[in-house]
């Protein structure tokens, strides 16, 4: 009887959204679909490589060193947002304890106009408030933060997805801000851990945040029609 009790309190059990709750449903998620999301975290990194090679080569302002930010700027947003944008509804499905394939972090290409644009604009305004002052920034982009799961998981248009997370985060901003400093110490410890720590470090960072959105939005994996209940 206290195994079926035990079984009911996990099944209706709620994450609640805070810092310190995300990052230990996210650490339990990682581990338990360590290898997918291993694998995604690589692909993610190796897309990285050419962008750090461009940054690497822009260290002057000349029509060289203009033409590299501006194709440093298209490369991310045409190709690394994209993968991205997929990425994270990956690592959604992996804490909602659905089936995933690595394969569907290139899903985001099927919608890719909507997905590129919800890019721009997310950084466009994160941009313009660092620009004004370091502070507002930093709140947009706390308060930004779910725009790629609401354009991935929710198919919304950019403009929608922005007022949508704008809303759903009015009140966890704080905890957002808050997880993002923790993933300062978690990526230096995965890079202290002789470099190649940063992946598990870079995973349990993604899942973290998609579990802070599982927590908002309260989303629970709809029962299959067939375990419906039969009629006496």
């Amino acid at each position: 009887m206290n195994d079926k009790k035990k079984i009911a309190t996990e099944t209706v059990r709620v994450l609640m959204p805070s810092a310190g709750s995300v990052y230990g449903f996210g650490w339990e998620t990682m581990k338990k679909y360590f290898l997918d999301l291993f694998l995604v975290t690589i692909i993610i990194g190796a897309i990285l490589v050419p962008l750090g090679m461009i940054s690497s080569l822009d260290g002057e302002e000349t029509a060289g060193g203009v033409l590299l930010r501006i194709f440093s700027f298209a490369y991310w947003i045409l190709l690394l947002s994209p993968i991205d944008f997929g990425a994270a509804f990956l690592f959604l499905n992996a804490i909602r304890d659905r089936s995933i394939e690595v394969k569907d972090m290139f899903l985001a290409f099927e919608d890719y106009l909507n997905v590129v644009l919800a890019g721009l604009l997310k950084v466009t305004i994160i941009g313009i408030g660092v620009v004004l002052l370091l502070v507002p920034g930093i709140i947009f982009a706390c308060r930004l933060a779910f725009v790629r799961y609401l354009v991935m998981d929710r198919k919304m248009e950019p403009v929608a997805a922005v007022k949508e997370s704008w809303k759903l985060t009015q009140g966890h901003a704080w905890d957002i801000f808050l997880m993002g400093l923790l993933a300062v110490p978690i990526a230096i410890a995965g890079l202290i851990c002789f470099g190649v720590g940063i992946i598990p470090a870079v995973m349990w960072i993604r899942s973290a945040f998609a579990s802070m959105y599982y927590a908002v939005t309260g989303k629970r994996e709809e029962a299959p029609a067939s375990a419906a209940p039969a009629k006496a």
